[in-house]
Parts: structure tokens; C-alpha cells; sequence
């Protein structure tokens, strides 16, 4: 398996979070399970095999240029052949920037970006089955992002809004924090809410969840401390609540994870 991630130019660093090739090592498939990152991404299919995700019982052949809105619950895949996977990965609040759709409408669907963003994201991808170089590539996807930030302009400075309370958030989520926030910026506390939803996708209480379940889907992977300590540094009441959140989200215990790790949840769930 190849795995890179790449940080972006300057101009795209405030709303791109990084970009990342990902290859598969053999044409065997396998399934997997994608977990909640609190990101969207856009995902090009570059090579001969594809993706499937399952919906209700059914496993769907996903598009060739995958758009990935907020997963809330684990999501099952499966890799079908050689895969490579250019992808390009948002802050919480970003992706808002480059659409005019409230971006939950997209929450845990993975939908064809072509018929979001238009025509021209359909031209870029035969564009890029035909280029080698990595570097020119990413600079084609940046060059295409870049003349989108204009559909959304009318709207920067709320969604700039948005991304200052996600920062504060991260760390502190509460009824208190909320009131507070509202209170400083002279707006409801349901308004606020309705904002952070459409703009991220999540619910703030949610987007905290989300965000502190990361956190402790890290330690966890690095396999370096106890679970009690690793649900007190990731901000849980205790250890049965951080167990039972993280099964919330993963399907699996603490215990159990690390025999149903792989490469590609981490790929595809880094938040």
C-alpha cells in the first residue's frame, strides 16, 4: 500500500485541510469499515478497480470523483481490484466555501461530485487520468478550487463565523459554551445551532462527539496507554462512556479495534 499526504499551497491552506494519493498494493479485494471524521472530502478514482458502499443491505458501486459528506455512524466498503485514490480532504467548516448547498443535505452519502459541482470537475478528471506526475495533478485540483471559492462569496464572512466556533469547540463543548458564544456574537442560541449544521453538516454537540472520538481513536492506534487514561485525555466522563461512544462510532470496543484496524479507515476516517 502507498499512502501520501500533501499540504496544499498557500493560497488554498485556510479551507483545504491536505490532499492524499492512496494505492492499493494487489488487485485482491477486501472489505473494510470507514469510521466519523468531522470532514468532507472529494475523492478521484484513479485506477482500474472501484469502490462499493453499502447502503441499507445493498453494496453500491460508488463514482469515479466521490464527494463524502459527514459520516455520523460507521460506514461499510469494499475495495474491488487496483485502486488509487487522489483525494482532497476540508476543515469542518470549509467545504461550505465551495457550494451553495447546505452541506447536510449530504450527511453519511457519498454522491457523484460531478453532478454537484458541475461539468468542469468532469473535464478535471479525464485531465488527470491522462497526466503521471503526482505534482502536476495536485496542481490541477487546486487551480479548479481556487476559480470556485468565487460561487460562494456572499457567504465567506458567515462561514468564516462558523470556522472560529468550530476552533473553539474542539475543546470545550457545553450548554454553558453555547450560551456564551451566542451571547458574544448576538445571535440565538437555535440560530446558532442552524448555522453550524449547515455549514459543517453537524450539529455542534455532535461535531464534539465526533471530534473527541478522534482523539481517542488515536491514542487507541497508538496502543500507548491504558483505557482509563486515554478516556480522561480525550475528555469523557469515565471509561464506560468512552466505551460505549467508541462503539458508537467504530462498531467495535476499545479492546477489539486493534484486530479490525487497516490501513484505508485511517486513510478515509482522518479527521
Amino acid at each position: 500500500m502507498v499512502f501520501k499526504e500533501i499540504l496544499p499551497g498557500p493560497r488554498l491552506q485556510p479551507y483545504i485541510k491536505c490532499f492524499y494519493l492512496y494505492e492499493s498494493d494487489s488487485d485482491r479485494g477486501y472489505d473494510d469499515i470507514v469510521f466519523p471524521s468531522g470532514t468532507m472530502e472529494v475523492i478521484f478514482n484513479l485506477g482500474a478497480g472501484n469502490w462499493k458502499s453499502k447502503k441499507g443491505d445493498t453494496f453500491f458501486t460508488t463514482p469515479p470523483v466521490e464527494l463524502w459528506g459527514q459520516i455520523t455512524k460507521p460506514l461499510a466498503i469494499q475495495s474491488v481490484g487496483r485502486n488509487i485514490m487522489l483525494g482532497f480532504r476540508f476543515y469542518p467548516h470549509s467545504a461550505a466555501y465551495f457550494f451553495d448547498e447546505n452541506v447536510s443535505e449530504f450527511n453519511n452519502e457519498i454522491v457523484d461530485a460531478t453532478h454537484v459541482f458541475g461539468p468542469k470537475l468532469r473535464t478535471l478528471y479525464l485531465k488527470l487520468l491522462e497526466t503521471a506526475d503526482l505534482n502536476r495533478k495536485v496542481a490541477m485540483i487546486e487551480d479548479y478550487l481556487w476559480s470556485r471559492l468565487s460561487v460562494s462569496e456572499k457567504k465567506h464572512s458567515k462561514i468564516k463565523f462558523i470556522g472560529d466556533i468550530v476552533s473553539n469547540l474542539k475543546k470545550n463543548y457545553s450548554d454553558d459554551n453555547i450560551l456564551s458564544i451566542s451571547s458574544r456574537y448576538n445571535i440565538s442560541s437555535r440560530h446558532l445551532n442552524t448555522l453550524f449544521s449547515q455549514y459543517t453538516g453537524l450539529p455542534p454537540k455532535l461535531f464534539y462527539k465526533i471530534n473527541r472520538f478522534q482523539h481517542s481513536l488515536n491514542l487507541v492506534s497508538a496502543n500507548e496507554e491504558k483505557l482509563t487514561n486515554v478516556a480522561y485525555s480525550a475528555g469523557y466522563f469515565d471509561q464506560a462512556h468512552f466505551i460505549k461512544e467508541f462503539k458508537l462510532f467504530t462498531g467495535f470496543t476499545p479492546n477489539s479495534f486493534a484486530a479490525h484496524a487497516s490501513p484505508i479507515n485511517q486513510v478515509l476516517a482522518g479527521g
